[in-house]
Order: structure tokens, then sequence, then C-alpha cells
């Protein structure tokens, strides 16, 4: 394994050689320079602020095939397309992430796949280092394994931090097998990016026909599910400097969080398993969730619920959940400029090393 200078010295340029397939991103640049395009620079106060999107989806095709799986939908393949729809959004930076699909993988495939998709994301953000950033992808199915993975993409190949499945194939986060894993974590202080796995054990069947509930219901409450877990088994006790960012606004928990204090009161015999040092919702202010709450007014509540320094931008890139999240978070009604402009970019930069 080289080291992470030689890595990136190595990897400098090799963009049009990443088997993101069928892409160039330099060419790309180069061919927007010719058409005229020019990126949206967002401005608050007067003030230019770099723009950070903390979650944008990619796929690495050759780790997928791995599992004789396919690229679906073909956006996921990082393009030239990519840059032109950020440069249109007044997106700066984007912090990749890929939604795991390993889970279930047997031990030697998935430390060959994740190696894989590791390295081909530090040769992406190597070459363009002024607009992408990514997370590592861990097999958390294997949480000695998964640490491991996590410090040799922070350490060795200047990955930000980690993403990981809301549930383990049906395991949940708080489980202590997992502690080696936030163990890590922790002791690296990079912040984990959590994102549903589509729909949630035991509602498949209740999610099932019209509306395409396993996203639009079955996600939210996978994350939901994940970070009441998390609070309640006392694992954000156990390791309280967890940098934790919760996808799609947390879900369901940030709109109704005041029943977990509730229940604690109601019925306390059943939060008597585990003492938590503090009432669930504080737990909230420690955690970070993305902007992807749809209305202002629902952008409004979840500042009011969290605090405005646990927002980071988000826009579900390439799928158009929201195709205008700077916009949103310009346009919500009782923000600050410094709230904006902290949300926008200025709390992801510092969370993931971004220099402005």
């Amino acid at each position: 394994m080289p080291t992470r200078r030689e890595f990136i010295r190595n990897s400098a340029g090799a963009m049009a050689g990443i088997a993101f397939v069928g892409c160039d991103l330099l060419a790309a640049r180069d061919a927007q320079a010719q058409a005229g395009g020019r990126r949206r620079e967002v401005v608050v106060s007067g003030r230019r602020v770099k723009t950070v999107d903390v979650h944008a989806h990619c796929a690495v095709p050759e780790a997928m095939a791995l599992m004789g799986l396919k690229v679906e939908p073909q956006s996921l393949i990082m393009g030239q397309d990519r840059i032109r729809a950020m440069d249109e959004q007044g997106i700066d930076v984007e912090a990749l992430s890929i939604n795991p699909y390993w889970y279930k993988a047997e031990r030697d495939l998935a430390r060959t796949l994740i190696r894989i998709q590791n390295e081909k994301l530090a040769e992406l953000c190597a070459s363009r280092p002024e607009r992408f950033v990514a997370f590592a992808t861990v097999a958390l199915q294997y949480p000695d394994l998964a640490a491991e993975q996590l410090e040799e993409g922070v350490k060795k190949l200047g990955l930000r931090g980690g993403s990981i499945g809301a549930n383990v194939a049906g395991e949940e986060l708080s489980d202590p097998k997992f502690h080696p894993f936030w163990a890590k974590a922790e002791q690296l202080g990079c912040l984990i990016f959590i994102h549903p796995q589509g729909g949630t054990a035991g509602f498949e069947q209740r999610l099932r026909g019209n509306g395409g509930l396993g996203n639009v219901i079955g996600n939210p409450l996978d994350t939901t599910i994940a970070l009441s877990h998390l609070i309640f088994e006392g694992t954000l006790d156990r390791f309280p400097g967890l940098k934790v960012c919760a996808a799609h606004g947390g879900g369901y928990l940030p709109s109704y969080a005041a029943r977990s204090d509730a229940g604690c009161v109601t019925f306390p015999e059943r939060c008597a398993k585990v003492r938590l040092k503090k009432r669930p919702t504080e737990y909230l202010r420690q955690l970070y969730y993305d902007s992807i709450v749809f209305t202002p007014e629902a952008l409004r509540h979840l500042v009011a619920e969290v605090g405005s320094g646990q927002i980071v931008m988000g826009t579900d890139y390439p799928f158009p959940w929201m195709k205008a999240s700077v916009d949103h978070i310009l346009n919500t009604p009782g923000l600050s400029d410094a709230e904006r402009a902290a949300m926008l970019g200025e709390t992801a930069s510092r969370l993931l090393g971004i220099k402005s």
C-alpha cells in the first residue's frame, strides 16, 4: 500500500483512466469552458460562500460487478454532466458516497470490493480536489474489518469520513458488535454519514403498492429507527465524540422527538435498561443532518429542534429530490446570514476538512 503522498502524486490527472466509466472530468471542464458555461457563485450578505453538498451519490462499476450488479441509474457513474449540474446549481464541492449493497458479501469479497471502491474514490478526488471529497466505504458486517477500512481510507487515501447504511442486513447500528467501528470513528474524529437502506426490515409488506412507499416512507423511517437506537441503547453516551450526519433531515425523528422524552416519563420502566446521561431529545443537538426536508417550514422546524449549526446542505444527486438545495436554504425565512452561510458550506467544510 503506497503512502497517502505517493497515492495522490500518482493519481493526479488520472481521471481519464478511472473506471467511473465513460467520463473524463478534465475534458468536461474544457468542453464547458468552450461552451461559455459559468459556475453559479453563491453570495450571502455580499460575501462569496463556498457551498458543499454532503449528500451526493456515485458508483464504481467494477466493484459492483464483483457481486453481479450493474449501475442503475447510469447517472451514478461520474461523467461530464456531474460538474455541469454542480455549476448550474451553485455547488462548489460534492462529498461523494456510495450506498451499501455489499452487506451480505463474504469477508474476502467484501475486502476486495471495498478496496477497489475506496481507491477509485480517492483517485477521483485527487484529480479534482477543488470539486470533490469522498466518504470511505466499509464492510460494516465485519466491524473489525470496517474499522481497518475506515482508518485506511482516512489516513492513507485522504477520504474525509465514512458512509454506512442505517442498518446492516437488518442489524441495528447500536448493536454492541459494531462498537469497534464506532470506537475507531470516534478516535479518528471523522464524520460518519448514515443513509437508509431502501425500506425498513419488517415493513416491506405494508410498503408495497402505489406511491413508492418503500422509499418515500421507508427510507426516512429506517433513519429514524437507527438514530433512536443509537440514543436509547447508549451508543452516543459510550462514544460521545462521534460525528454522525443523518440523511434526509434525520428522517421523522426531529419532527416528533418530544415523544421520545415523553415515553420515558410516561413509562419509565421501558427506559430503565440503559440509563441515559441526558434526555433523548438532547442528543439530537450533537448529531448532524442534511437539509433535504423540502419546504421552508420543514427546514425552519429542523433548525428549531436541532440548531442551525447541525445542518449541512444535501442534494441527493443524481436523484432529483432536491434540484434547488442552495435556494432552499437562501429562501427559508427567519434565518440569519450567518446561519445560511453555515448550512451552505461552512459547517460541512469544517467537518470534512475542506479548505476555504
